[in-house]
């Protein structure tokens, strides 16, 4: 057997660190004191046994993020490493739990956008919007049946005997309505009150004729400008307003030119902005009179046609066939041709 020696240095022993705390193992706090830029999570979100590791860190990660931060897939696939169907599903997963709503909204200059919502606690805020409409429906319900007994069904009829007598109160205005009645009498004078009425209705237009040429238009407003293209939707929807235009005597190109001129560089909701043009630059509607005044002008300005006359064969301008002016005269009876005999 080998000597024992008694100098040889002692086997180096492994220090074992004793923890006070009865588990020996698994996980230890070690808490410090944080500055301003923490952010508190509850626990239920974060040993949610429901929720898969990505979308505790996402809500965790939304959480801690200020108010109108960018939360959509596109900027959370930038900022993770995950990919985008990864961090789709782990958003869709909070959705399903409550954590996060998301909802479509309109803003004032006509885009749609996408509002989050939040929640840090769903359960709360449930119990809390519960709470909340019960009272309301018990404050309701204390308000409702306090005019309920001062409504006796012998005082109605008492007011319902008295209504009767106030209403030949009433009954002469009415009186004042026999009035027109006259306009036999007065024809001459009660026209001319009663016509400026009918002009401000019509300037809608009733009448489809215009209708396709006004599609055609919309249809080519893409040859002018490729961000014009619109889909069949918003041509439908535009087509009456740009007949209205065609049927207030608005020229094709006229229409074309205020929809195309000054367009603005980012044009993102080309329907929108053609809507406010057409709402807003909408020209007056033609006098009644001008047509007939036009086609008189018209008439008056081309001279009538030559015709022959038929007693001494001259030319002559008239409308219709027939004899000149001197054939037409008596003193000229000579101008009539005679016979061979």
């Amino acid at each position: 057997m080998a000597e024992e020696k008694p100098n040889a240095p002692a086997r180096a022993q492994y220090a074992i660190r004793r923890s006070p705390s009865p588990h020996p193992s698994g996980v230890h706090q070690v808490t410090e004191f944080q500055e301003p830029g923490y952010t508190i999570v509850g626990n239920h979100l974060t040993q949610h046994r429901s929720l898969s590791g990505l979308a505790i860190g996402l809500a965790a990660y939304i959480q801690s993020l200020p108010e109108g931060a960018p939360v959509d897939i596109r900027t959370l696939a930038r900022r993770f490493p995950e990919g985008r169907g990864r961090i789709a599903s782990a958003l869709r997963e909070l959705e399903a739990h409550g954590y996060l709503e998301r909802v479509r909204r309109r803003t004032d200059d006509g885009r749609m956008v996408t509002l989050t919502l939040s929640y840090n606690n769903p359960a709360a805020t449930r119990a809390r919007r519960a709470r909340e409409s019960a009272e309301e429906t018990k404050r309701r319900a204390a308000v409702a049946p306090a005019p309920s007994p001062a409504t006796p069904a012998p005082v109605t009829r008492a007011h319902a005997s008295r209504t009767p007598t106030p209403a030949p109160a009433s009954a002469p205005a009415p009186a004042p309505a026999p009035a027109p009645a006259p306009e036999p009498s007065h024809a001459q004078a009660d026209p001319p009150h009663a016509r400026p009425e009918p002009p401000p209705p019509p300037p809608e237009p009733r009448t489809h004729t215009h209708h396709t040429p006004a599609a055609a238009l919309l249809a080519n407003l893409r040859h002018e400008d490729p961000r014009l293209l619109l889909p069949v939707r918003d041509i439908h929807r535009l087509t009456p307003a740009v007949a209205a235009w065609l049927e207030r005597g608005a020229s094709p190109e006229a229409v074309r030119n205020a929809l195309t001129a000054g367009l603005p560089a980012p044009l993102r909701h080309p329907a929108a902005l053609l809507t406010h043009r057409l709402t807003e630059l909408l020209p007056p509607p033609l006098p009644a009179t001008s047509s007939a005044a036009t086609a008189t002008a018209t008439a008056r300005a081309r001279p009538a046609p030559l015709q022959t006359c038929d007693g001494c064969e001259r030319a002559f301008r008239a409308p219709t066939p027939g004899r000149c002016r001197d054939c037409r005269h008596p003193a000229a009876a000579e101008c009539l041709p005679t016979g061979p005999g």
